[in-house]
């Protein structure tokens, strides 16, 4: 890869640096940047333990990837955009004949289907594709904007029905090779078998970053055409409106074929937690980052803030060397750590509950009792649920990486249980007030989630501790309120 320092690229590294400082300063949970200007990277920055190499869930980016392999299986002549979903699973026809779905692969791209879609994982289904036909419909299709994640889904399904194989590896044959795309990349799998390809795509930031030049370049790399422009032009051009309100935010400008509308006439993939790969046509700009912000509703809205006052509105021709400000930079983003809680790392209260055993009341969370044990700038969670005793142990101002003691989350098939499966964490904790400490919990694997553990004490011998999860589909034993009095 093409490297230049930001001077080169056009914009100071006093800027670049600005841009890190705003992140920390918001408290996000940054995994890895990637700028680009011209096919030139001039700053990549990952947040240990993160590194270039990790294979990073796309979460809903991974529908981008899904449209471009529909603009391939169109330009092989397998589909059209006309083609409506009962062609494709007449399975689905009921008993007298009528077609459940005449939805076009044109809604199912643009977000214009006749449904919102519908929570799955709930359902536990034994085969995904088949949910989706037993939703209501809300609206005419064709019509109105509405996020349907499953409509996106069901666009990998057909590609994978008419190719025979997964449509990343479709996609890897296509083009994805050829650009240097990483070759262990791959799609965690729905129930029933197919690419969960509306969420799954575990690929590096790195692929994510050669994935948007690609688009940005309208379907060209190294001066060879693999995609057929009309298709691309109909993907990134931003007719359907998505703001009812006509209020400004980060997806309020227009939403193409599987891909968002941005300010100042940019583009972008968007996915659950933060992830972001952010296309500028005028500056020849691309902007790649992974995230884990679940949980903060303002996470776009800070990065997106960010991006654009630092570093896309101070975008011009190269400017002189700055050495100095280079190196500073540079020592800057080679020292990024993952967030971890800020707040104070001792009080005087904790020696009054170390070691105590509570006994909790009934409670959501199933936990019996637990005791807390503090050790210098770490301490242990002990606690017993339905499944068990277990342990967490946390840092104060740094994290403690540990596999969260739950077993069996989904492993390479969501929604489905997985004996044997932990899923790697990175633990800190902080006393917020003097009597009430703090716990974040961040899974870290190729699910992720954010599990936020506060315990107030209201004296030595009291405690209300509240559990509060953003996860996907996991993690659900780890939410609500308790209360505890201290074992005699």
């Amino acid at each position: 890869m093409i490297k230049c320092t930001p001077e080169a690229a056009g914009i100071s590294s006093r800027h670049v640096k600005k841009f890190y400082d705003f992140l920390d300063a918001c408290n996000l949970s940054t995994h890895s940047v990637i700028m680009s200007r011209g096919g030139k990277i001039f700053s990549e920055c990952y947040y240990e333990p993160f590194g270039a190499d990790f294979l990073h869930r796309m979460y809903s980016v991974s529908k981008t990837f899904v449209s471009i392999a529909v603009g391939f299986c169109i330009q092989d002549g397998l589909l059209s955009l006309d083609d409506t979903m009962d062609k494709f699973f007449p399975e689905h026809l009921n008993k007298d004949g009528a077609i459940v779905h005449k939805t076009k692969i044109r809604e199912l791209l643009s977000m214009q289907t006749d449904q919102t879609g519908t929570n799955w994982f709930k359902k536990h289904p034994e085969d995904r594709s088949e949910v989706y036909f037993h939703a209501p419909a809300t609206k005419k299709s064709g019509t109105l904007f509405d996020y349907d994640s499953s409509g996106s889904y069901m666009l990998g399904v057909i590609v994978e029905k008419l190719t025979g194989k997964p449509f990343l590896k479709y996609l890897q044959e296509k083009v994805l090779d050829d650009i240097g795309f990483s070759k262990d990349s791959y799609c965690i799998k729905a129930p029933g078998g197919y690419s969960f390809g509306d969420s799954g795509v575990m690929c590096t930031a790195r692929d994510l970053h050669l994935f948007a030049r690609f688009v940005l370049n309208g379907g060209v790399w190294n001066g060879k055409r693999y995609l057929n422009e009309e298709y691309i032009r109909a993907a990134t051009d931003m007719k359907v409106c998505t703001s009812d309100y006509g209020f400004l935010d980060h997806g309020s400008f227009g939403y193409g074929y599987l891909i968002w509308g941005a300010p100042e006439g940019c583009f972008a993939m968007l996915g659950m937690g933060n992830q972001i790969a952010l296309c500028d046509p005028k500056h020849d700009f691309i902007f790649v980052i992974n995230s884990d912000n679940q949980g903060n509703s303002r996470g776009y809205e800070q990065i997106f803030t960010a991006l654009y006052l630092c570093i896309i509105d101070n975008l011009d021709d190269p400017l002189p060397e700055n050495a100095e400000e280079y190196a500073i930079l540079e020592e800057s983003i080679n020292n990024k750590k993952l967030f971890y809680l800020k707040g104070a790392k001792s009080s005087p209260f904790a020696e009054k509950i170390n070691g105590a055993t509570f006994i909790c009341d009934n409670n959501p969370m199933n936990i019996k009792h637990f005791r807390l044990e503090f050790d210098g700038n770490e301490g242990i969670f002990h606690y017993e649920n339905a499944t068990g005793a277990k342990s967490l142990r946390f840092g104060f101002g740094h994290n403690v990486f540990m596999s969260f003691p739950e077993e069996g989350y989904s492993d390479l098939t969501a929604n489905e249980y997985a004996p044997g499966n932990f899923y790697a964490s990175a633990i800190s904790a902080d006393w917020c007030e003097e009597q009430t400490l703090r716990i974040r919990v961040q899974i870290i694997d190729k699910y992720f989630g954010n599990l936020a553990i506060i315990f107030g004490f209201k004296n030595e011998n009291e405690a209300s501790v509240r559990m509060t999860k953003t996860a996907e589909d996991f993690l659900s034993e780890y939410s609500g309120v308790m209360n505890a009095e201290r074992k005699v």
